[in-house]
């Protein structure tokens, strides 16, 4: 069984499912979780040992 670490919150569902995509194409685990429904705001979750090699392809998603 993984830890999930959250490692970004989405402002929008559509942006969440983006990041997931983006993610799980480059072979990682990623769940989505509603912070607050009436904010509509989404945590990524990533296993926490793979939390460092994640952030890395996270910022050359987010920063091309």
């Amino acid at each position: 069984m993984f830890m999930w670490t959250v490692i970004y919150i989405a402002s929008t569902a559509k942006l969440a499912e983006k990041l997931q995509s983006r993610l799980t194409e480059e072979g990682f685990l990623v769940k989505i979780r509603p912070v607050n429904m009436s904010k509509q705001q989404f945590e990524i979750l990533v296993p926490s040992g793979e939390l460092e090699e994640i952030q890395e392809v996270l910022n050359s998603i987010l920063h091309p």
